[in-house]
Protein backbone atom coordinates (compact mmCIF):
# COMPACT_ATOMS: atom_id res chain seq x y z
CA UNK A 1 0.00 0.00 0.00
CA UNK A 2 1.41 3.33 -1.09
CA UNK A 3 2.30 6.45 1.45
CA UNK A 4 -0.96 8.13 -0.62
CA UNK A 5 -3.41 5.88 -0.05
CA UNK A 6 -2.44 5.37 4.07
CA UNK A 7 -2.78 8.56 4.38
CA UNK A 8 -6.73 8.99 3.58
CA UNK A 9 -8.79 8.70 6.54
CA UNK A 10 -10.64 5.67 6.82
CA UNK A 11 -13.74 6.93 8.58
CA UNK A 12 -14.57 10.92 8.52
CA UNK A 13 -14.75 12.85 11.96
CA UNK A 14 -18.65 13.56 10.87
CA UNK A 15 -22.00 11.59 12.40
CA UNK A 16 -23.53 9.17 10.56
CA UNK A 17 -26.85 11.47 10.42
CA UNK A 18 -24.34 13.91 8.24
CA UNK A 19 -23.20 11.24 6.01
CA UNK A 20 -26.22 10.00 5.00
CA UNK A 21 -27.25 13.41 4.45
CA UNK A 22 -23.97 13.39 2.18
CA UNK A 23 -24.25 10.35 0.76
CA UNK A 24 -27.84 11.58 -0.55
CA UNK A 25 -26.35 13.59 -3.60
CA UNK A 26 -25.58 14.14 -7.17
CA UNK A 27 -23.01 10.81 -7.68
CA UNK A 28 -20.54 13.61 -8.43
CA UNK A 29 -20.83 14.58 -4.92
CA UNK A 30 -21.34 10.92 -3.68
CA UNK A 31 -17.99 9.26 -5.03
CA UNK A 32 -16.15 11.66 -3.23
CA UNK A 33 -17.70 10.82 -0.17
CA UNK A 34 -17.00 7.55 0.00
CA UNK A 35 -13.56 7.64 -0.92
CA UNK A 36 -12.53 10.68 1.05
CA UNK A 37 -14.50 10.34 3.82
CA UNK A 38 -15.86 6.68 3.81
CA UNK A 39 -12.11 4.90 2.44
CA UNK A 40 -14.69 2.61 0.78
CA UNK A 41 -13.07 0.47 -1.87
CA UNK A 42 -12.03 1.84 -5.50
CA UNK A 43 -14.82 -0.74 -6.97
CA UNK A 44 -17.28 1.09 -5.38
CA UNK A 45 -16.81 4.87 -5.76
CA UNK A 46 -15.43 4.01 -9.27
CA UNK A 47 -19.26 2.66 -9.88
CA UNK A 48 -20.70 5.41 -8.73
CA UNK A 49 -18.20 7.82 -10.13
CA UNK A 50 -19.25 6.39 -13.51
CA UNK A 51 -23.30 7.63 -12.95
CA UNK A 52 -21.49 11.03 -13.90
CA UNK A 53 -22.07 10.45 -17.14
CA UNK A 54 -25.67 9.35 -17.57
CA UNK A 55 -27.28 11.30 -14.51
CA UNK A 56 -27.59 14.28 -12.44
CA UNK A 57 -24.75 17.52 -12.80
CA UNK A 58 -22.20 15.35 -15.31
CA UNK A 59 -25.15 14.25 -17.69
CA UNK A 60 -26.92 18.07 -17.45
CA UNK A 61 -23.44 19.45 -18.66
CA UNK A 62 -23.23 16.97 -21.21
CA UNK A 63 -25.87 17.52 -22.97
CA UNK A 64 -25.84 20.98 -24.03
CA UNK A 65 -21.86 20.43 -25.85
CA UNK A 66 -22.52 21.76 -29.52
CA UNK A 67 -21.28 19.60 -32.43
CA UNK A 68 -18.23 21.41 -33.01
CA UNK A 69 -17.22 20.31 -29.55
CA UNK A 70 -17.61 23.87 -27.73
CA UNK A 71 -19.90 24.79 -25.27
CA UNK A 72 -22.03 27.74 -26.38
CA UNK A 73 -20.26 28.17 -28.95
CA UNK A 74 -16.62 30.30 -27.34
CA UNK A 75 -13.70 29.60 -25.31
CA UNK A 76 -14.16 31.35 -22.47
CA UNK A 77 -17.16 33.34 -23.37
CA UNK A 78 -20.53 32.32 -25.15
CA UNK A 79 -20.83 33.51 -28.30
CA UNK A 80 -22.27 36.66 -29.09
CA UNK A 81 -24.18 35.53 -32.19
CA UNK A 82 -26.66 32.83 -30.47
CA UNK A 83 -29.43 33.55 -28.36
CA UNK A 84 -29.46 31.00 -25.54
CA UNK A 85 -33.36 32.32 -24.27
CA UNK A 86 -34.78 28.78 -23.46
CA UNK A 87 -31.48 26.36 -23.55
CA UNK A 88 -32.26 25.48 -19.94
CA UNK A 89 -29.90 28.20 -18.49
CA UNK A 90 -30.12 28.91 -14.91
CA UNK A 91 -29.51 32.77 -14.69
CA UNK A 92 -28.49 33.85 -11.51
CA UNK A 93 -27.79 37.41 -12.50
CA UNK A 94 -27.56 39.09 -15.48
CA UNK A 95 -24.42 41.23 -14.65
CA UNK A 96 -22.54 38.44 -13.48
CA UNK A 97 -19.39 36.32 -15.22
CA UNK A 98 -21.35 33.41 -17.66
CA UNK A 99 -20.09 30.38 -16.80
CA UNK A 100 -20.94 28.30 -19.58
CA UNK A 101 -18.92 28.35 -22.23
CA UNK A 102 -15.95 25.61 -23.01
CA UNK A 103 -13.47 26.46 -20.93
CA UNK A 104 -15.73 26.81 -17.80
CA UNK A 105 -18.01 23.30 -18.79
CA UNK A 106 -14.50 21.13 -19.13
CA UNK A 107 -13.39 22.37 -15.84
CA UNK A 108 -16.49 21.75 -14.49
CA UNK A 109 -16.91 18.07 -15.83
CA UNK A 110 -13.24 17.77 -14.60
CA UNK A 111 -14.25 18.53 -10.82
CA UNK A 112 -16.85 16.73 -11.04
CA UNK A 113 -14.81 13.34 -11.92
CA UNK A 114 -16.35 12.87 -15.57
CA UNK A 115 -14.77 10.21 -17.08
CA UNK A 116 -12.71 11.73 -19.83
CA UNK A 117 -13.06 8.78 -22.30
CA UNK A 118 -17.30 10.09 -22.28
CA UNK A 119 -15.28 13.14 -24.34
CA UNK A 120 -13.70 10.87 -26.75
CA UNK A 121 -12.86 13.19 -29.93
CA UNK A 122 -13.61 16.61 -27.98
CA UNK A 123 -9.97 17.45 -28.26
CA UNK A 124 -9.85 17.15 -31.62
CA UNK A 125 -13.01 19.15 -32.51
CA UNK A 126 -11.32 21.83 -30.17
CA UNK A 127 -8.24 21.91 -32.10
CA UNK A 128 -10.20 22.50 -34.96
CA UNK A 129 -13.04 24.21 -34.07
CA UNK A 130 -12.18 27.17 -31.08
CA UNK A 131 -9.79 29.84 -30.82
CA UNK A 132 -9.46 31.95 -27.79
CA UNK A 133 -11.36 35.52 -27.58
CA UNK A 134 -7.65 36.78 -26.82
CA UNK A 135 -6.18 37.37 -30.49
CA UNK A 136 -8.17 34.13 -32.30
CA UNK A 137 -5.41 32.22 -30.66
CA UNK A 138 -5.87 28.22 -30.75
CA UNK A 139 -7.31 26.67 -27.34
CA UNK A 140 -4.88 24.33 -27.07
CA UNK A 141 -2.03 26.62 -27.03
CA UNK A 142 -3.67 28.56 -24.13
CA UNK A 143 -3.92 32.49 -24.02
CA UNK A 144 -1.83 35.29 -21.61
CA UNK A 145 -4.24 34.93 -18.55
CA UNK A 146 -2.64 32.61 -15.71
CA UNK A 147 -5.96 31.26 -14.71
CA UNK A 148 -6.97 30.60 -18.21
CA UNK A 149 -3.98 28.77 -19.30
CA UNK A 150 -4.30 26.67 -15.76
CA UNK A 151 -7.55 25.45 -16.94
CA UNK A 152 -6.79 24.40 -20.51
CA UNK A 153 -3.42 22.43 -19.03
CA UNK A 154 -5.20 20.11 -16.98
CA UNK A 155 -8.57 20.13 -19.36
CA UNK A 156 -6.16 19.20 -22.12
CA UNK A 157 -4.14 16.62 -20.24
CA UNK A 158 -7.40 15.01 -19.43
CA UNK A 159 -8.46 14.93 -22.70
CA UNK A 160 -5.50 14.05 -24.33
CA UNK A 161 -4.47 17.06 -26.07
CA UNK A 162 -0.81 17.97 -26.68
CA UNK A 163 -0.48 20.80 -23.92
CA UNK A 164 3.53 21.11 -24.40
CA UNK A 165 3.26 24.93 -25.27
CA UNK A 166 1.48 25.41 -21.74
CA UNK A 167 4.01 23.29 -19.23
CA UNK A 168 6.57 25.60 -20.90
CA UNK A 169 4.51 28.62 -20.13
CA UNK A 170 4.22 28.53 -16.11
CA UNK A 171 8.10 28.45 -15.51
CA UNK A 172 8.42 31.28 -17.79
CA UNK A 173 5.67 33.38 -16.57
CA UNK A 174 6.14 32.98 -13.05
CA UNK A 175 6.82 36.56 -10.94
CA UNK A 176 9.81 37.24 -8.68
CA UNK A 177 7.71 37.27 -5.36
CA UNK A 178 6.97 33.68 -6.09
CA UNK A 179 3.71 33.74 -7.77
CA UNK A 180 1.18 34.72 -10.38
CA UNK A 181 -1.08 36.95 -11.32
CA UNK A 182 -3.68 36.65 -14.00
CA UNK A 183 -2.93 40.54 -14.83
CA UNK A 184 0.66 40.81 -14.94
CA UNK A 185 0.85 39.94 -18.93
CA UNK A 186 -0.74 43.01 -19.73
CA UNK A 187 1.70 45.33 -17.32
CA UNK A 188 -1.14 45.64 -14.50
CA UNK A 189 0.72 43.62 -11.91
CA UNK A 190 4.51 43.01 -11.31
CA UNK A 191 3.18 41.61 -7.67
CA UNK A 192 1.37 37.46 -7.23
CA UNK A 193 -2.00 37.16 -6.80
CA UNK A 194 -3.45 34.98 -4.33
CA UNK A 195 -6.37 33.43 -6.45
CA UNK A 196 -4.19 33.10 -9.76
CA UNK A 197 -1.07 31.51 -7.78
CA UNK A 198 -4.29 28.85 -6.05
CA UNK A 199 -5.52 28.12 -9.75
CA UNK A 200 -2.02 27.88 -11.15
CA UNK A 201 -0.81 25.36 -8.35
CA UNK A 202 -4.20 23.39 -8.72
CA UNK A 203 -4.11 22.86 -12.09
CA UNK A 204 0.19 21.87 -12.58
CA UNK A 205 -0.59 19.45 -9.56
CA UNK A 206 -3.96 18.32 -11.99
CA UNK A 207 -1.28 17.62 -15.01
CA UNK A 208 0.52 15.73 -12.85
CA UNK A 209 -2.40 13.70 -11.87
CA UNK A 210 -3.22 12.81 -14.94
CA UNK A 211 -0.20 12.19 -16.77
CA UNK A 212 2.48 11.30 -14.39
CA UNK A 213 5.03 13.87 -15.75
CA UNK A 214 6.88 15.75 -13.59
CA UNK A 215 7.87 18.43 -15.72
CA UNK A 216 5.86 21.09 -13.51
CA UNK A 217 6.46 19.57 -10.02
CA UNK A 218 9.16 22.09 -9.01
CA UNK A 219 7.71 24.93 -10.16
CA UNK A 220 4.28 24.27 -8.31
CA UNK A 221 6.04 23.72 -5.20
CA UNK A 222 7.90 27.30 -5.90
CA UNK A 223 4.63 28.50 -6.21
CA UNK A 224 3.43 26.85 -3.29
CA UNK A 225 6.13 28.61 -0.92
CA UNK A 226 4.55 32.07 -2.23
CA UNK A 227 0.94 31.14 -0.04
CA UNK A 228 3.14 28.71 2.46
CA UNK A 229 5.46 31.71 3.43
CA UNK A 230 1.75 34.07 3.78
CA UNK A 231 0.42 31.37 5.99
CA UNK A 232 -2.37 30.77 3.08
CA UNK A 233 -4.36 34.53 5.05
CA UNK A 234 -1.70 37.28 5.00
CA UNK A 235 0.27 39.97 3.50
CA UNK A 236 4.18 39.27 3.62
CA UNK A 237 4.66 42.68 4.46
CA UNK A 238 2.22 43.80 7.57
CA UNK A 239 1.17 40.52 8.25
CA UNK A 240 -2.89 41.25 7.70
CA UNK A 241 -5.29 38.92 6.27
CA UNK A 242 -4.71 40.06 2.67
CA UNK A 243 -8.57 39.80 2.21
CA UNK A 244 -12.53 39.24 3.35
CA UNK A 245 -12.40 36.46 0.71
CA UNK A 246 -9.65 34.39 2.51
CA UNK A 247 -12.85 33.25 4.91
CA UNK A 248 -15.79 33.28 2.33
CA UNK A 249 -16.00 29.90 1.42
CA UNK A 250 -18.02 29.25 -1.46
CA UNK A 251 -18.78 26.29 -4.15
CA UNK A 252 -17.86 25.56 -6.65
CA UNK A 253 -15.07 28.33 -6.12
CA UNK A 254 -15.00 28.72 -9.78
CA UNK A 255 -11.42 30.83 -9.65
CA UNK A 256 -12.09 32.60 -6.23
CA UNK A 257 -9.10 32.14 -3.60
CA UNK A 258 -10.44 30.64 -0.21
CA UNK A 259 -8.04 29.23 2.62
CA UNK A 260 -10.50 26.14 2.65
CA UNK A 261 -9.81 25.86 -1.23
CA UNK A 262 -5.95 26.41 -1.01
CA UNK A 263 -6.31 23.68 2.40
CA UNK A 264 -7.52 21.35 -0.50
CA UNK A 265 -4.94 21.74 -2.62
CA UNK A 266 -2.50 21.18 -0.15
CA UNK A 267 -4.16 18.02 1.04
CA UNK A 268 -4.35 16.87 -2.71
CA UNK A 269 -0.31 17.36 -3.33
CA UNK A 270 -0.20 15.44 0.11
CA UNK A 271 -2.52 12.43 -1.22
CA UNK A 272 -0.64 12.15 -4.28
CA UNK A 273 2.90 12.45 -3.16
CA UNK A 274 2.37 10.85 0.08
CA UNK A 275 4.22 13.90 2.16
CA UNK A 276 2.81 15.17 5.61
CA UNK A 277 1.30 18.76 5.67
CA UNK A 278 3.32 21.63 6.06
CA UNK A 279 2.92 23.06 10.19
CA UNK A 280 2.83 26.79 8.27
CA UNK A 281 -0.83 25.19 7.17
CA UNK A 282 -1.78 25.50 10.66
CA UNK A 283 -3.71 28.91 11.23
CA UNK A 284 -5.69 28.33 7.66
CA UNK A 285 -6.88 24.99 9.08
CA UNK A 286 -8.14 26.50 12.61
CA UNK A 287 -9.95 29.05 10.43
CA UNK A 288 -12.03 26.43 8.33
CA UNK A 289 -12.42 24.50 11.92
CA UNK A 290 -13.82 27.60 13.42
CA UNK A 291 -16.10 28.06 10.54
CA UNK A 292 -17.41 24.66 11.34
CA UNK A 293 -21.52 24.86 12.71
CA UNK A 294 -22.01 22.93 15.38
CA UNK A 295 -24.07 20.38 13.58
CA UNK A 296 -20.83 19.63 11.38
CA UNK A 297 -21.54 21.54 8.39
CA UNK A 298 -20.25 24.47 6.46
CA UNK A 299 -22.38 26.83 5.07
CA UNK A 300 -22.33 28.29 1.87
CA UNK A 301 -20.52 31.83 0.70
CA UNK A 302 -21.57 34.38 -1.19
CA UNK A 303 -21.39 32.67 -4.94
CA UNK A 304 -20.34 34.57 -7.73
CA UNK A 305 -23.62 35.54 -10.16
CA UNK A 306 -23.55 34.50 -13.58
CA UNK A 307 -25.40 32.23 -16.02
CA UNK A 308 -24.68 28.29 -15.15
CA UNK A 309 -25.80 25.01 -16.87
CA UNK A 310 -26.56 23.44 -13.83
CA UNK A 311 -26.70 24.25 -10.22
CA UNK A 312 -24.71 22.42 -7.86
CA UNK A 313 -25.26 23.85 -4.73
CA UNK A 314 -26.89 25.81 -2.21
CA UNK A 315 -27.60 29.75 -1.74
CA UNK A 316 -25.99 31.83 0.12
CA UNK A 317 -25.94 31.16 4.29
CA UNK A 318 -27.56 27.58 3.57
CA UNK A 319 -25.39 24.58 4.85
CA UNK A 320 -23.68 23.25 1.76
CA UNK A 321 -23.19 19.53 1.45
CA UNK A 322 -19.81 20.36 -1.21
CA UNK A 323 -18.75 22.82 1.51
CA UNK A 324 -18.82 20.22 4.15
CA UNK A 325 -17.01 17.62 2.02
CA UNK A 326 -13.90 19.39 1.56
CA UNK A 327 -14.09 20.91 5.06
CA UNK A 328 -14.21 17.54 6.47
CA UNK A 329 -11.68 15.79 4.06
CA UNK A 330 -9.20 18.76 5.01
CA UNK A 331 -9.46 18.32 8.62
CA UNK A 332 -9.66 14.86 8.48
CA UNK A 333 -6.22 14.89 6.94
CA UNK A 334 -4.60 17.87 9.15
CA UNK A 335 -6.22 15.58 12.21
CA UNK A 336 -4.95 12.38 11.23
CA UNK A 337 -1.13 13.34 10.80
CA UNK A 338 -1.90 14.90 14.49
CA UNK A 339 -2.99 12.25 16.90
CA UNK A 340 -5.57 13.79 19.32
CA UNK A 341 -4.71 17.27 18.34
CA UNK A 342 -8.69 16.92 16.72
CA UNK A 343 -11.73 18.62 18.04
Amino acid sequence: MSAARRSLPHMSSLTKEKIDWLLDSDPSLRWQVERDLLGVGEDVWQRTRARIATEGYGATILAHQDPDGQWAGGAYFPSRERDYTGQGIVERDEEGQPWIATTWALKDLRDLGLDAAVLEGTAQKLAANSTWEYEDLPYWHGEVDVCINGFTLASGAWLGADVSRLVAWFPEHRLEDGGWNCEAEEGDSVRSSFHSTLNALVEMLNYQRITGDLALQQTRRAGEEYLLERGLMRRLTTGEVVGPWVTDFIAPSRWQYSALAALDHFRAASVLEGTAPDPRLAEAVEVVRAARQPDGTWVQGGVPGGAIWVDVDVPQGEPSKWLTLIGSRVLDWWDESRPGRGS
